[in-house]
């Protein structure tokens, strides 16, 4: 039997539904590592289903580390409503110290990179798993990094 704190916590952690959660930790046997992983793949294939859908929102986020190195990078999703989340907003600026730090060439190497704060996940993973609890396609669109003396 699966406790309603077992589905809040594994809630609370993954922000899936309570239903998906609940499903999950039934799978899992109550084990929240097992379920965290079932989750995971229930939300890239979710996102692998939503990637042909347009995006015509987004924000444009800027960072400037130390005011040495600044970045500038357009995220995109399909509606303003999603654009306006703080789950949005801390993605688009993840991303942004992502290219501060490890200055990748095009938006195909930025996805490809470990993701500087997890180096058990990818940036690519970063963004799936955004499009899982946002429900809603998300692109890293055109990017520019300029440092400071180079």
């Amino acid at each position: 039997m699966i406790s309603i704190e077992e589905i809040k916590k594994l809630r609370g952690e993954t922000g899936a539904g309570i239903a998906d959660c609940r499903e999950a930790l039934s799978e899992a046997d109550g084990d929240m590592t097992k379920a965290k992983e079932i989750l995971q793949k229930k939300g890239l294939d979710k996102a692998s289903s939503k990637s042909d859908r347009e995006v015509k929102a987004g924000v444009v986020e800027t960072y400037s580390h130390s005011g040495r190195i600044g970045v500038i990078v357009e995220v995109l999703c399909e509606t303003d409503f999603v654009a306006k989340t703080e789950d949005f907003k801390t993605l688009a600026h993840e991303v942004a110290m992502q290219i501060a730090s490890m200055n990748p060439r095009d938006t195909s190497e930025l996805m490809e990179q470990e993701y500087i704060r997890d180096s058990s996940q990818k940036i690519s993973g970063l963004v799936k798993t955004a499009v899982s609890k946002l429900g809603e396609n998300i692109q890293i669109g055109k990017f520019s990094r300029i440092a400071l003396g180079e």
